[in-house]
């Protein structure tokens, strides 16, 4: 009886209940990635309804956490990404606030109205939610703490401080600081989004935060061949027992045997893939012509750090950096075209109110242009942009 009191009715092992508070963190990484971002915030899967409030359930009581906030929240770090209205930017508030202070961040936007109003349609509103979960969230955290105080006794205020201490830590914290600071980048997304890896299994494939926002609504967060999405494993179990539908994947650029005519199905496969294309041309073209100009400059008139100049969207500048960038193009010919020819293939994707047949047209320009740069890595990449070919997301 004392046995029982003490370390609860499993009467677990010191492993046992290390190994115990790994699955439920597990547990609350899975409901994070799979059931309120993928599923809920950006639609890229269907949960089965049973899946989804079991997560729902568990987000409540491993968190006290409720779905329209968090996908609000998460949505609005979307749209205003680096810019002033977004809820846990490292950029507006300081790498040391988000890592340390990021569930501050989250219950300060939560409160807000407009927010919630803008950003959470869509989100669960049944019975359940309004008279239950959003009614009173601190109430699903004093069960589980008096489930775990059960299940394994006096250990178990450990477990649940781990349990409580997890999504603020690796979510709010890891994911929303670090993955805005740290690591490597695979696409040029306006943004500061950076990958992680290797830490998978600590935060369900969020690490690959780059590649997310470079393709927001992809339900595969991986786009490497040695990248480890632990998220999609889960995805692709449950898809295969029929409990998960995927409704959108990163699309994957697919070429004509020989460069085409631009038209609007040209267009459409850039602008598809305009995440691929920006890549590319800086693998194609920027670099190399950057490299061939470091070769011609014995005298090391190039700056150190001139690819980071060249390829940074203006968000990862400072006003220090503009400065060193605006000195390269002028004392650079090539350079300057280059970088003027990137900035206008940039223009494509982010106009409003243009018709298609602009578009169209500006596309065709900019490639005729680009062939007759006198700069064979504008040349070619031009005929490899004429050979994109419409492809549907396949899932």
């Amino acid at each position: 009886m004392m046995a029982e009191y003490l370390y609860g009715v499993l009467d677990l092992s010191f492993w046992g209940y290390l190994l115990a508070t790994f699955i439920m963190v597990q547990v609350s990484m899975m409901a994070v990635t799979l059931y309120l971002h993928r599923d809920q915030a950006h639609r890229a899967i269907d949960l089965h309804p049973a899946l989804r409030h079991f997560f729902r359930l568990w987000i409540w009581l491993s968190s006290g956490m409720v779905t329209r906030e968090w996908v609000a929240i998460h949505r609005k770090h979307h749209a205003m990404v680096e810019r002033e209205g977004d809820p846990h930017s490292p950029k507006i508030f300081g790498l040391r606030t988000v890592l340390f202070r990021g569930a501050e961040l989250y219950r300060s936007e939560s409160l807000k109205d407009d927010t919630l109003e803008k950003y959470g349609k869509g989100t669960p509103d049944d019975w359940v939610e309004r008279h239950v979960y959003s009614w009173n969230s601190v109430i699903g955290v004093y069960i589980l703490l008096y489930i775990d105080l059960i299940l394994f006794g006096l250990p178990g205020i450990t477990v649940f401080a781990v349990q409580m201490l997890a999504m603020p830590v690796f979510a709010a914290g890891v994911i929303n600081g670090l993955g805005h600071a740290k690591g490597y980048r695979n696409f040029e997304s306006d943004d500061t989004s950076t990958n992680l890896t290797p830490i998978a299994v600590l935060v369900g494939g969020e690490e690959l935060h780059n590649n997310h926002h470079a393709f927001p609504t992809a339900a595969k967060f991986s786009v490497r061949w040695w990248e480890f999405d632990i998220g999609w494993m889960y995805i692709t179990i449950l898809r295969a027992i029929g409990l998960c539908r995927v409704r959108r994947l990163a699309p994957k650029p697919k070429f004509a045997d020989d460069p085409r005519p631009v038209d609007i199905e040209t267009l459409t496969a850039v602008l598809q893939n305009r995440m691929h294309v920006l890549r590319d041309y800086t693998r194609k073209v920027t670099l190399p012509v950057l490299r061939n100009e470091k070769r011609a400059n014995c005298d090391n008139a190039l700056p150190r750090r001139a690819r980071k100049l060249l390829v940074s969207g203006p968000i990862l500048l400072d006003e220090a950096a503009k400065i060193r960038l605006a000195r390269l193009l002028e004392g650079n010919a090539a350079l300057r075209t280059v970088y003027e020819y990137r900035q206008q293939l940039l223009s494509l994707w982010v106009q409003a109110n243009v018709s298609n047949d602009r578009l169209v047209k500006q596309l065709k320009e900019w490639c005729n242009q680009a062939e007759a740069s006198g700069i064979d890595a504008l040349h070619d990449f031009s005929a490899s942009l004429r050979g994109y070919i419409l492809q549907p997301s396949s899932a």
